[in-house]
């Protein structure tokens, strides 16, 4: 049987306990050369549902997905934002290389429509990347969402609170994020391939990609988020937004 040991050996789906799993899809570059190393793909998994959590909205979750988020604009594919808690900050998208053209804002008046309109934009083919903000979403529904990105080959992102890190998830890769010596510090906590048990430490970044505002109607209020400071800011208007709900 050594061919079918072979084959076996071969099979994107298995790896060893000792190392990173390969990937029939390579990743989405980081635009962080430490996170990327530590990826399996060699960055953003493309077709397989990723999980943030931050200790504290604002802390950094949106700008370490500016790279590759400009990468998939400048590709002519969709960045969809399903019901966002803030307001997308136009000048920053665009300062960062994110198309306005390729943003599409998805507002709803419940949780089961943001589901709903995650799983169809994920599975439409038509989004380079989907990203999400549950507030209530059971194992099920995960789930759901995990095959529709398999099936759209594309970048799921769900911004998740620190205490869903207790809960099991179907996600390929979990990451919790702190602060830590003025920068962010990413602990992996779920992936596929061997456990990391120390943090990955990234330089203080810059440029809010939102302003804060009334969830869901997206309100007009100017604070800035996502950035140490909370320097003033005004919201300019986006070029694109679709409701599918």
């Amino acid at each position: 049987m050594p061919g079918l040991a072979a084959e076996f050996e071969r099979h994107p789906g298995i790896w060893r306990g000792a190392e990173l799993a390969r990937t029939v899809c390579p990743g989405i570059a980081t635009g962080f050369a430490a996170l990327d190393a530590e990826l399996p793909g060699g960055g953003w998994p493309c077709a397989a549902l990723t999980e943030i959590l931050p200790q504290h909205e604002g802390i950094g979750e949106l700008r370490i997905l500016g790279p590759a988020l400009a990468q998939l604009a400048a590709q002519g594919k969709f960045i969809a934002w399903i019901a966002p808690p803030h307001l997308p900050y136009a000048p920053a998208l665009a300062a960062a290389g994110i198309g306005l053209g390729r943003v599409l804002i998805v507002k709803t008046a419940k949780d089961s429509d943001s589901l709903w309109a995650a799983e169809q934009a994920l599975g439409s083919a038509a989004c380079g990347a989907v990203l999400a903000w549950p507030r209530d979403i059971r194992f099920t529904q995960l789930r759901r969402l995990q095959l529709a990105a398999e099936g759209g080959r594309c970048l799921a992102m769900l911004f998740r609170p620190p205490q869903a890190a207790r809960e099991p998830s179907p996600a390929a890769l979990r990451i919790a994020l702190a602060t830590a010596a003025g920068g962010l510090a990413l602990s992996i906590l779920k992936r596929r391939g061997a456990p990391l048990s120390r943090p990955i430490l990234l330089p203080a970044l810059s440029a809010p990609l939102v302003v804060a505002g009334n969830s869901p109607s997206l309100g007009s209020d100017t604070h800035v988020m996502d950035s140490p400071t909370s320097t003033a800011a005004a919201a300019g208007s986006l070029s694109a937004r679709l409701a599918l709900a």
